[in-house]
Protein backbone atom coordinates (compact mmCIF):
# COMPACT_ATOMS: atom_id res chain seq x y z
CA UNK A 1 0.00 0.00 0.00
CA UNK A 2 1.27 3.48 -0.90
CA UNK A 3 1.34 5.09 2.58
CA UNK A 4 2.28 8.50 1.17
CA UNK A 5 -0.76 8.49 -1.12
CA UNK A 6 -2.95 7.30 1.75
CA UNK A 7 -1.65 10.15 3.91
CA UNK A 8 -2.39 12.64 1.13
CA UNK A 9 -5.91 11.25 0.71
CA UNK A 10 -6.62 11.47 4.43
CA UNK A 11 -5.24 15.02 4.58
CA UNK A 12 -7.36 16.02 1.58
CA UNK A 13 -10.50 14.57 3.14
CA UNK A 14 -9.82 16.40 6.40
CA UNK A 15 -9.32 19.67 4.56
CA UNK A 16 -12.58 19.20 2.64
CA UNK A 17 -14.39 18.33 5.85
CA UNK A 18 -13.09 21.50 7.50
CA UNK A 19 -14.28 23.57 4.55
CA UNK A 20 -17.73 21.95 4.65
CA UNK A 21 -18.04 22.49 8.41
CA UNK A 22 -16.97 26.11 8.18
CA UNK A 23 -19.38 26.81 5.31
CA UNK A 24 -22.21 25.09 7.19
CA UNK A 25 -21.63 27.36 10.18
CA UNK A 26 -21.53 30.46 7.96
CA UNK A 27 -24.81 29.48 6.26
CA UNK A 28 -26.45 28.81 9.62
CA UNK A 29 -25.19 32.12 11.04
CA UNK A 30 -26.51 34.06 8.04
CA UNK A 31 -29.93 32.43 8.48
CA UNK A 32 -29.99 33.18 12.22
CA UNK A 33 -28.96 36.80 11.69
CA UNK A 34 -31.59 37.22 8.98
CA UNK A 35 -34.40 35.70 11.05
CA UNK A 36 -33.51 36.91 14.55
CA UNK A 37 -31.15 39.85 14.16
CA UNK A 38 -27.59 40.04 15.46
CA UNK A 39 -28.37 40.62 19.15
CA UNK A 40 -30.95 37.83 19.40
CA UNK A 41 -28.86 35.20 17.61
CA UNK A 42 -26.75 32.85 19.70
CA UNK A 43 -23.94 30.47 18.90
CA UNK A 44 -26.14 27.65 20.18
CA UNK A 45 -28.82 28.58 17.61
CA UNK A 46 -26.24 28.48 14.82
CA UNK A 47 -24.72 25.15 15.83
CA UNK A 48 -28.15 23.55 16.23
CA UNK A 49 -28.92 24.29 12.57
CA UNK A 50 -25.74 22.61 11.35
CA UNK A 51 -26.10 19.28 13.15
CA UNK A 52 -22.46 19.57 14.24
CA UNK A 53 -21.21 18.91 17.76
CA UNK A 54 -21.52 21.91 20.05
CA UNK A 55 -17.77 22.36 20.46
CA UNK A 56 -17.11 22.24 16.72
CA UNK A 57 -17.97 25.93 16.32
CA UNK A 58 -14.89 26.94 18.31
CA UNK A 59 -12.59 25.07 15.94
CA UNK A 60 -13.46 27.73 13.36
CA UNK A 61 -14.67 30.86 15.15
CA UNK A 62 -14.01 32.32 18.57
CA UNK A 63 -17.23 34.30 19.03
CA UNK A 64 -20.39 35.61 17.39
CA UNK A 65 -18.49 38.79 16.53
CA UNK A 66 -15.85 36.68 14.81
CA UNK A 67 -18.39 34.95 12.55
CA UNK A 68 -20.05 38.29 11.75
CA UNK A 69 -16.64 39.61 10.70
CA UNK A 70 -16.11 36.54 8.48
CA UNK A 71 -19.48 37.01 6.75
CA UNK A 72 -18.83 40.70 6.21
CA UNK A 73 -15.28 40.14 4.94
CA UNK A 74 -16.62 37.69 2.35
CA UNK A 75 -19.35 40.18 1.33
CA UNK A 76 -16.87 43.05 0.97
CA UNK A 77 -14.20 41.03 -0.79
CA UNK A 78 -16.54 39.95 -3.59
CA UNK A 79 -18.11 43.40 -3.77
CA UNK A 80 -14.83 45.27 -4.16
CA UNK A 81 -13.62 42.81 -6.80
CA UNK A 82 -16.85 43.26 -8.78
CA UNK A 83 -16.85 47.03 -8.44
CA UNK A 84 -13.25 47.44 -9.53
CA UNK A 85 -13.69 45.09 -12.51
CA UNK A 86 -16.85 46.87 -13.69
CA UNK A 87 -15.45 50.37 -13.27
CA UNK A 88 -12.16 49.68 -14.99
CA UNK A 89 -13.93 48.19 -18.01
CA UNK A 90 -16.27 51.19 -18.37
CA UNK A 91 -16.00 53.07 -21.67
CA UNK A 92 -18.27 56.01 -20.82
CA UNK A 93 -19.18 58.22 -17.87
CA UNK A 94 -22.59 56.58 -17.62
CA UNK A 95 -21.09 53.07 -17.61
CA UNK A 96 -18.58 53.99 -14.90
CA UNK A 97 -21.24 55.35 -12.56
CA UNK A 98 -23.96 52.82 -13.38
CA UNK A 99 -21.77 49.75 -12.87
CA UNK A 100 -20.34 51.08 -9.61
CA UNK A 101 -23.85 51.49 -8.22
CA UNK A 102 -25.03 48.20 -9.73
CA UNK A 103 -22.22 46.22 -8.09
CA UNK A 104 -23.09 47.65 -4.68
CA UNK A 105 -26.86 47.27 -4.98
CA UNK A 106 -26.60 43.77 -6.48
CA UNK A 107 -24.42 42.61 -3.57
CA UNK A 108 -26.91 44.16 -1.16
CA UNK A 109 -29.85 42.49 -2.91
CA UNK A 110 -28.13 39.07 -2.88
CA UNK A 111 -27.32 39.27 0.83
CA UNK A 112 -29.61 41.89 2.42
CA UNK A 113 -29.26 40.43 5.91
CA UNK A 114 -25.51 41.07 6.01
CA UNK A 115 -25.86 44.60 4.66
CA UNK A 116 -28.64 45.44 7.12
CA UNK A 117 -26.67 44.00 10.03
CA UNK A 118 -23.62 46.02 9.07
CA UNK A 119 -25.72 49.15 8.65
CA UNK A 120 -27.37 48.66 12.05
CA UNK A 121 -24.14 47.85 13.89
CA UNK A 122 -21.85 50.65 12.76
CA UNK A 123 -20.03 50.91 16.09
CA UNK A 124 -19.17 47.20 16.11
CA UNK A 125 -18.10 47.53 12.49
CA UNK A 126 -15.74 50.39 13.26
CA UNK A 127 -14.27 48.39 16.15
CA UNK A 128 -13.66 45.44 13.81
CA UNK A 129 -12.58 47.20 10.62
CA UNK A 130 -12.01 50.86 11.47
CA UNK A 131 -14.75 52.08 9.12
CA UNK A 132 -18.46 51.88 8.37
CA UNK A 133 -20.05 49.65 5.74
CA UNK A 134 -19.83 52.00 2.76
CA UNK A 135 -16.36 53.16 3.70
CA UNK A 136 -15.29 49.53 3.49
CA UNK A 137 -17.31 48.83 0.35
CA UNK A 138 -15.75 51.75 -1.48
CA UNK A 139 -12.11 51.23 -0.54
CA UNK A 140 -11.01 51.20 -4.17
CA UNK A 141 -13.38 53.90 -5.43
CA UNK A 142 -11.12 56.94 -5.10
CA UNK A 143 -8.30 55.24 -7.02
CA UNK A 144 -10.73 54.33 -9.80
CA UNK A 145 -12.20 57.85 -9.81
CA UNK A 146 -8.73 59.30 -10.37
CA UNK A 147 -8.19 56.81 -13.19
CA UNK A 148 -11.56 57.76 -14.74
CA UNK A 149 -10.63 61.47 -14.61
CA UNK A 150 -7.34 60.69 -16.37
CA UNK A 151 -9.23 58.70 -19.03
CA UNK A 152 -11.71 61.55 -19.53
CA UNK A 153 -14.69 59.57 -18.21
CA UNK A 154 -15.26 62.04 -15.37
CA UNK A 155 -14.71 65.81 -15.24
CA UNK A 156 -11.56 67.05 -13.54
CA UNK A 157 -13.12 67.58 -10.11
CA UNK A 158 -11.94 66.92 -6.58
CA UNK A 159 -11.88 63.07 -6.32
CA UNK A 160 -12.60 63.13 -2.59
CA UNK A 161 -15.73 65.24 -3.12
CA UNK A 162 -16.84 62.99 -5.98
CA UNK A 163 -16.49 59.90 -3.78
CA UNK A 164 -18.33 61.61 -0.93
CA UNK A 165 -21.19 62.47 -3.30
CA UNK A 166 -21.29 58.87 -4.51
CA UNK A 167 -21.42 57.62 -0.91
CA UNK A 168 -24.18 60.08 -0.05
CA UNK A 169 -26.46 58.76 -2.79
CA UNK A 170 -25.60 55.10 -2.13
CA UNK A 171 -25.89 55.13 1.66
CA UNK A 172 -29.66 55.36 2.13
CA UNK A 173 -30.63 53.82 -1.21
CA UNK A 174 -28.72 50.66 -0.26
CA UNK A 175 -30.85 50.33 2.87
CA UNK A 176 -34.01 50.64 0.75
CA UNK A 177 -32.72 47.95 -1.63
CA UNK A 178 -31.94 45.66 1.32
CA UNK A 179 -35.39 46.16 2.83
CA UNK A 180 -37.19 45.52 -0.46
CA UNK A 181 -34.99 42.50 -1.24
CA UNK A 182 -35.99 41.08 2.12
CA UNK A 183 -39.67 41.64 1.41
CA UNK A 184 -39.62 40.28 -2.15
CA UNK A 185 -36.48 38.18 -2.69
CA UNK A 186 -37.66 37.02 -6.11
CA UNK A 187 -37.48 40.64 -7.31
CA UNK A 188 -34.19 41.48 -5.58
CA UNK A 189 -32.01 41.80 -8.70
CA UNK A 190 -34.65 43.86 -10.51
CA UNK A 191 -34.69 46.18 -7.51
CA UNK A 192 -30.89 46.49 -7.64
CA UNK A 193 -31.00 47.44 -11.34
CA UNK A 194 -33.81 49.92 -10.74
CA UNK A 195 -31.86 51.55 -7.91
CA UNK A 196 -28.69 51.69 -10.04
CA UNK A 197 -30.53 53.46 -12.87
CA UNK A 198 -32.12 55.93 -10.46
CA UNK A 199 -28.81 56.69 -8.73
CA UNK A 200 -26.97 57.06 -12.04
CA UNK A 201 -29.45 59.60 -13.40
CA UNK A 202 -29.40 61.51 -10.12
CA UNK A 203 -25.61 61.61 -10.06
CA UNK A 204 -25.23 62.46 -13.76
CA UNK A 205 -27.72 65.29 -13.44
CA UNK A 206 -25.32 67.18 -11.22
CA UNK A 207 -22.09 66.63 -13.18
CA UNK A 208 -22.60 69.30 -15.90
CA UNK A 209 -23.17 71.97 -13.26
CA UNK A 210 -20.11 70.77 -11.33
CA UNK A 211 -17.97 70.87 -14.47
CA UNK A 212 -19.14 74.44 -15.07
CA UNK A 213 -18.28 75.35 -11.49
CA UNK A 214 -14.83 73.79 -11.87
CA UNK A 215 -14.10 75.78 -15.06
CA UNK A 216 -14.82 78.99 -13.15
CA UNK A 217 -11.98 78.21 -10.77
Amino acid sequence: MDMLKLSDDVGGKRAMNRIRNRNAILVAARECFRENGYDNSTIRDMVRRTGLAAGTFYNYFSSKQDIFAALLTDFLSHLNEDMSRYRRSASSTRDFIYYAYLALYSATARDPAIYELAHQNQRALRDLFGSDILGLAMLSLEEDVRDAITRGLLPDLDPEYLCAAFFGVAYDISTVVARRAHQEPELAQQEAEKAARFSTELFLGGLPAMAELSSQG
